[in-house]
């Protein structure tokens, strides 16, 4: 039997990761009896017997998918390509299959989750601060869920930066559906999507708490950008803190749901960001490579004395979704003239349109940097 198919035979036993599988990867690779290497490293009856009856029907199909493209691959953590970040969580995952460019496991990667039913307020934060934190360097690392991962990963893209998915399926079961085409741009624009599980392995309610422990582990920090109370993004962050790794979130509205997980993650002792520069600055001691200086501005295409049309008005539109007729008896003007100049505010960018009215989007984005969103 080749080593390879030795090392792949190991890497399927249940129960068997971390260091564990490496010792006893090592010793395989030294050219040691497969049944005394088994046996010294504790394995039980029933693992061994897993070892030894594996089906052949699933070394065909690996072998068979990794011959589709030169972008399939099947990493083991005795691989120079398998991310050294990885091997130092307590359980990493012996196998990795990775569609993409698997050098860019290697690079420094920034976490950025959250809710699956986020809010437009929180796709616009996402969007502000993974597109910047992807231009300073970092390749960002999701989930591709719905909500805040999608958001993150299409930041990213959006900027030409890269981008790496870790699924809680299988990578021929790639789910959602939904964001089939957006995982194939990932790995056009020199990203990864990548999966612990074998390739026929089924999204499984109970793959996606245990992929997590994998983004945050090939991460520097966690950005929690929205989360409620029972969010999974919460299982990420508390990954992050057993494996040593900065957890950051946004603040968010007392009363709002959405919120409750990232300001609880805050009184725990999370860094409370308001900057894309937060981040930056906290993890530039580690990280030698990133900017000395970063912009002042937050984000805004627009000049410090751009003047802010209709301010009165925008007063009136809450963070929460505000309807028409509520903002026009606040501002004691008609709908008609109301809806014309939300119509502006909307195209300045300061508010956006949602089912049931309009939200506000920023709150003085030509203000120079406080490292408070005012």
């Amino acid at each position: 039997m080749r080593k390879r198919e030795q090392l792949l035979r190991l890497g399927t036993i249940p129960g068997l990761t971390g260091r564990r599988w490496l010792k006893a990867a090592q010793q395989l690779s030294e050219g040691k009896d497969v049944d005394d290497v088994l046996t010294q490293n504790g394995l039980e009856v029933s693992q061994r017997h897993h070892y030894h009856h594996l089906s052949p029907g699933w070394l065909k199909t690996v072998n068979k998918w990794l011959s589709q493209s030169p972008l399939h691959h099947l990493i083991t953590a005795l691989d120079p390509l398998y991310p050294a970040q990885l091997t130092e969580i307590s359980c990493f995952p012996p196998l990795l299959y990775v569609k993409g460019d698997p050098s860019v496991l290697g690079t420094s990667q920034l976490a950025v989750v959250g809710s699956r039913q986020c809010s437009h307020s929180g796709r616009y934060w996402c969007d502000v601060f993974t597109q910047a934190l992807s231009l300073s360097g970092f390749t960002i690392t999701s989930g591709l869920a719905l909500g805040i991962d999608g958001v993150a990963h299409r930041a990213a893209l959006n900027v030409r930066g890269k981008t790496v998915a870790v699924l809680g399926s299988g990578l021929a079961h790639l789910y959602p559906r939904r964001h089939v085409a957006l995982a194939q741009e990932i790995v056009e624009q020199g990203g990864a999507v990548i999966s612990e599980f074998p390739l026929d392995a089924l999204p499984l309610a109970h793959r996606f708490p245990r992929r997590n422990r994998i983004i945050s582990g090939l991460s520097q920090g966690v950005l929690v950008i929205e989360a409620s109370l029972k969010s999974g993004s919460l299982v990420t962050a508390r990954y992050a803190l057993e494996q040593n790794r900065a957890v950051y979130a946004l603040p968010g509205a007392l009363g709002n749901s959405g919120s409750e997980g990232t300001n609880w993650l805050i009184q725990q002792g999370a860094m409370l960001v308001a900057h894309p520069n937060n981040i930056i600055e906290d993890l530039r001691a580690m990280l030698n490579w990133l900017p000395v200086t970063q912009s002042d501005e937050i984000y805004s295409d627009a000049s410090d004395d751009a003047p802010l049309p209709f301010a009165e008005l925008l007063a009136n539109v809450g963070d929460e979704v505000t309807p028409v007729d509520v903002v026009a008896e606040r501002a004691g003007q008609p709908v008609p003239v109301i809806t014309a100049q939300l119509l502006e505010l909307e195209l300045a960018g300061w508010i956006a349109a949602v089912p049931g009215g309009y939200v506000r989007l920023r709150r003085a984005c030509h203000v120079r940097r406080t490292h408070v969103l005012v």
